[in-house]
């Protein structure tokens, strides 16, 4: 059961958004958090790993400050997996391979995260086309790769969710195309 702490993540997370809005969209960027606490949980995840799940971009975009906050409002393990969930440096052939060896608490909301961002590109694939890939930095061919690989070790890893990445995927791919 979620408790009144999971209600405290989610204020968190929304002072944390404040203002904030998905790239290339007028869509409030909490909704972000709130989709990938909402498929953490539909994976099996337990209260510290939804509340992960909300404030996984708390500290990427709203500033280092939320790291000490989050681990004194919520404790080492809530803070442990938004640290494994902050986007790392990529490695010299450009991968950030942090995932191939992270726990499983990281693997499961990482992994929700990327699915709710394929499942956003799916859907602005299928309302305005490829012109979706000109909201990133990195290219179309880039992006593509970049969820295939991700789906690939999430598969590796024997994730429950792997599947629905890769079928996710692989959809993005035939409409890119």
């Amino acid at each position: 059961m979620l408790t009144e702490r999971f209600s405290q993540a989610i204020t968190l997370a929304i002072e944390a958004h404040t203002n904030q809005k998905r790239k290339g969209t007028e869509i409030p960027y909490i909704s972000h958090p709130l989709g990938v606490a909402s498929i953490a949980l539909e994976y099996g995840a337990d209260e510290d790993q939804a509340m992960a799940a909300l404030l996984h971009d708390a500290i990427e975009d709203g500033g280092q400050e939320y790291a000490q906050r989050i681990r004194l409002q919520f404790g080492d393990r809530v803070a442990n997996i938004v640290e494994g969930c902050t986007d790392g440096v990529p490695n010299a052939n450009g991968v950030k391979d942090h995932l191939k060896h992270a726990s499983e608490d990281v693997l499961l909301v990482s992994g929700s995260d990327k699915l709710h961002n394929a499942r956003a590109i799916v859907d602005d694939l299928v309302r305005i086309g490829p012109a979706v890939f000109d909201r990133f930095t990195a290219s179309q061919e880039q992006t593509l790769w970049y969820y295939d690989s991700l789906s690939k070790i999430f598969t590796e890893r024997k994730m429950p969710f792997a599947k629905t990445l890769m079928d996710t995927v692989y959809r993005m791919k035939i409409l890119a195309n």
